[in-house]
């Protein structure tokens, strides 16, 4: 298993670890925290990083953000219960955010789910979760009857959400969402975690926007997607669809750059880069990630690992 913390302290230096004067950094726990769950954009499964997810634990309230392929996994690997999950947000209906949502509820519901699990997301993920269950309609009923399982149905409660604006708020979180242009998807939302410890923004996937940079605004962090142009040209070289590939890419995503300038323009405390596009060339570098960053953002800058956990305040 991958050591998040030293994971951490290699991106951040020790301040980052949260702990109390007198109290030892492996001892304390943290009230708020982001664990990157998995940071290789794109649909395709790999040896590699896993597919988009993210998780931020606030008390002892898990809160997933996105549900690429291995999210169910990377949950059990970084130490959370899936049945402990609350809620779920998806930013928008790629596959490669959307395919485990299902069936992370149904692995929660397998290792004994009791409780309900709130999800929201773009319009369809109401209709999708109805389709869910109709799709394993007999494998639950035959396991209802069986095993003397409560019927899940009823504990996935969905939620489209069809404009900006707050769509969850508890008694410690209020969660707001932003539409972000990602062509040719319309539906598509970043995620604003306002938080006891701090205010956590999740970019989604997005082509350069600057209005994004005004719902950051003061961030304690952005989590933003990116993508580094030679390794985009890389990868289109030995693909039969290249050119339309990268018109799609280059169209729909953020460059490296222009990531530095919307926290710049954002003025948040740290950036981390994740969504990475494309996520499996292993001859890219952090230094390559972060080059183009820099000329733009003079702020602490993290490069993202699967399995990274990072504790607020930072």
């Amino acid at each position: 298993m991958i050591d998040r913390r030293n994971a951490l302290k290699l991106a951040l230096g020790s301040a980052a670890i949260l702990a109390a004067p007198g109290v030892r950094a492996q001892d304390a726990k943290p009230r708020t925290r982001v664990v990157f769950l998995g940071t290789k954009g794109g649909p395709r499964v790999g040896i590699g990083a896993s597919n988009p997810a993210n998780l931020v634990v606030v008390g002892d309230t898990p809160f997933v953000i996105d549900c690429g392929m291995g999210v169910s996994r990377q949950l059990v690997r970084a130490g959370v219960p899936i049945p402990s999950v609350k809620y779920i947000f998806i930013s928008h209906h790629h596959s490669d955010h959307n395919l485990e949502y299902g069936n992370l509820f149904y692995n929660a519901w397998a290792a004994g789910l009791k409780t309900p699990i709130h999800s929201f997301g773009p319009k369809g993920i109401e209709a999708m979760t109805k389709a869910y269950w109709e799709l394993n309609k007999f494998d639950v009923e035959t396991r209802i009857e069986d095993e003397g399982r409560p019927d899940p149905r009823p504990l996935l409660v969905a939620k489209d959400i069809t404009d900006d604006g707050v769509v969850l708020k508890t008694s410690d979180v209020t969660v707001t969402a932003f539409r972000t242009p990602h062509p040719p998807i319309v539906d598509n939302f970043a995620y604003k975690f306002e938080t006891p410890d701090g205010v956590i923004v999740f970019s989604s996937d997005t082509a350069y926007n600057p209005k994004l940079a005004e719902f950051a605004k003061g961030a304690d962090v952005l989590v933003h997607e990116c993508l580094y142009v030679p390794a985009v040209d890389r990868l289109v070289a030995t693909t039969k669809n290249g050119a339309t590939l990268k018109k799609h890419l280059l169209d729909s995503h953020t460059s490296t750059e222009d990531v530095g300038r919307i926290a710049a323009a954002a003025g948040v405390k740290m950036l981390v880069m994740s969504h990475f596009v494309p996520g499996d060339d292993p001859s890219v570098t952090d230094d390559d990630w972060t080059r183009d960053v820099k000329k733009n953002f003079s702020g602490k800058i993290v490069v993202a690992k699967d399995l990274m956990e990072l504790r607020l305040p930072v």
